[in-house]
């Protein structure tokens, strides 16, 4: 399988945490953000859409090999952040793969398994993760011959636009639990998160 491009998206401002960064919450000893990252380097070659330098978020992301893509418009929402990481997809790119840095239960193991079912189903456009339950989420990956949609994006919808014009085209891989779906916005998301894993 040819190595498919992550586009990890972490320039949203974490705006519901009451002045912390999600993104730099602690996640078994490191950075979410940073965590984010490794898991995506384990199963491709990583762009990271980041808020404009200078930030902390750049510090989390110190010694990693990735290829870090400022976004000086990042206020407009998600579609900026994936734009601007689009941009720097190499042109015989067969499919990129959207990742959220905030999801704090994927594995490299969930994206390598979507990874896998570009190959196994072919004739689909889109591939995305769902939860156990077959509820969709995260990681998609879109076939290059969707880029010039993905790239007129506006506003914070994501994909989502993409994936409904484009009905029975998309394949789902369940992924275990709610790895696919699972994101913390608020203090009180955290808590409730750490405390369920300390049980």
């Amino acid at each position: 399988m040819t190595q498919i491009p992550i586009l990890l998206l972490a320039a949203g401002q974490s705006s519901r945490m009451g002045g912390a960064d999600k993104l730099l919450q602690d996640v078994d000893g490191q950075p979410l953000l940073r965590r984010s990252a490794i898991v995506a380097q384990g199963a491709g070659p990583v762009i990271v859409a980041m808020p404009a330098s200078p930030h902390p978020r750049y510090d989390a992301l110190r010694g990693l090999d990735l290829h870090l893509v400022g976004v000086p418009d990042a206020q407009e929402g998600m579609n900026a952040s994936l734009r601007r990481a689009l941009a720097h997809v190499p042109g015989d790119t067969q499919a990129v793969m959207v990742l959220l840095a905030d999801l704090p239960d994927i594995t490299t193991t969930d994206l390598n398994a979507v990874m896998a079912s570009v190959d196994n189903h072919p004739d689909y456009l889109i591939w995305r993760g769902t939860t156990a339950e077959g509820k969709p989420g995260h990681p998609v990956v879109f076939h290059h011959s969707l880029f010039d949609q993905l790239s007129q994006l506006t506003g914070d919808e994501g994909a989502q636009s993409v994936v409904r014009s484009h009905p029975g085209q998309t394949h789902l891989h369940p992924l275990p639990g709610k790895n696919a779906l699972l994101d913390l916005d608020t203090p009180e998301d955290w808590a409730a998160w750490r405390a369920e894993r300390t049980r």
